[in-house]
């Protein structure tokens, strides 16, 4: 059994804790909606009052936040997991953040003595649900070795991809791409009910066509086509709109900083950004079709 010390139990935190737990670890949670904190603690884990009680002697340290600026808090503020977290302590960053801000807490924590794997994940809640999340980790082969079977846990697909800020490289490059499919596949299918077709059908055949792809088959934007989208739920999240409009971008200034010519990614951008900051950041991001069949702008 691992002792844990989790913060951050958001849509994806609060399963990836209850996994945790089923799978045989003790955890110590913590986040600043005590709601979320209460229901972590129903499921088995114990509550904690602060980041500096959650990761105070555990053997690693999970975190999933919002932001690079929540991980710098969280690691790097007071009464952060820096100045907290017991010598020899695992810390292991689940958040998707822009890479610099990545490698620059791995060096901080590297130098305080800590080993530290950035691990975003892609899977969405569903995936966070029934623990086979995909892990991408960056970070030296022997924190990943550590890692992976707490990972285990909560993951199927659990890869290494390199060193510090490698694993939030890939997820950057994954959001960017799942970004353009999504809304590639909203507007395959706006088109195609707009010539008549059946969404149902249309489905049933490019979901074995060359037009296939994950956001089709798993969160397709049409309303009673596949069992488990948002569309069913009136678009609940699901991964919402403002965390895709985050990651996009982030992949925008990655693009930006290596000189990459992304125009497919970059209008992705902007349309996720339109359409968040006309009020609907708060649904999943499948919602993008509504955008595409001209009914919120």
């Amino acid at each position: 059994m691992t002792t844990v010390g989790f913060v951050g139990l958001g849509n994806m935190g609060g399963p990836m804790t209850r996994n945790l737990v089923k799978a045989g670890h003790a955890l110590k949670v913590f986040d600043l909606d005590t709601e979320k904190v209460n229901l972590a603690a129903q499921s088995g884990a114990k509550a904690a009052e602060s980041i500096a009680e959650a990761v105070a002697g555990v053997d690693m340290v999970v975190s999933m936040v919002p932001e690079g600026r929540h991980v710098r808090e969280v690691y790097l503020g007071e009464g952060g997991v820096l100045v907290s977290a017991a010598p020899g302590t695992l810390l292991i960053d689940s958040s998707t953040i822009d890479v610099a801000t990545a490698q620059a807490v791995h060096a901080a924590a590297a130098a305080a003595g800590f080993e530290m794997v950035d691990a975003p994940v892609s899977g969405g809640t569903v995936g966070a649900e029934n623990a086979t999340l995909t892990f991408m980790c960056g970070g030296s082969a022997e924190a990943f070795a550590k890692a992976r079977p707490l990972l285990q846990g909560m993951g199927r697909n659990i890869v290494h991809v390199g060193g510090p800020g490698l694993g939030q490289a890939t997820k950057i490059c994954n959001n960017m791409l799942a970004g353009i499919c999504m809304t590639a596949t909203a507007e395959m299918m706006v088109l195609g009910q707009r010539l008549g077709l059946d969404p149902k059908v249309l489905y049933d055949v490019v979901s074995t066509s060359t037009g296939m792809n994950w956001s089709l088959v798993n969160s397709c934007p049409v309303p009673g086509v596949v069992p488990t989208a948002a569309a069913n739920r009136d678009f609940k999240p699901g991964f919402a709109v403002a965390l895709m409009a985050k990651d996009l971008r982030l992949a925008q200034a990655a693009a930006r900083d290596t000189g990459t010519s992304t125009p497919l990614g970059a209008q992705a951008s902007a349309l996720f950004d339109l359409f968040a900051n006309a009020g609907h950041a708060g649904l999943d991001c499948t919602a993008i079709i509504k955008l595409i069949e001209g009914e919120a702008g």
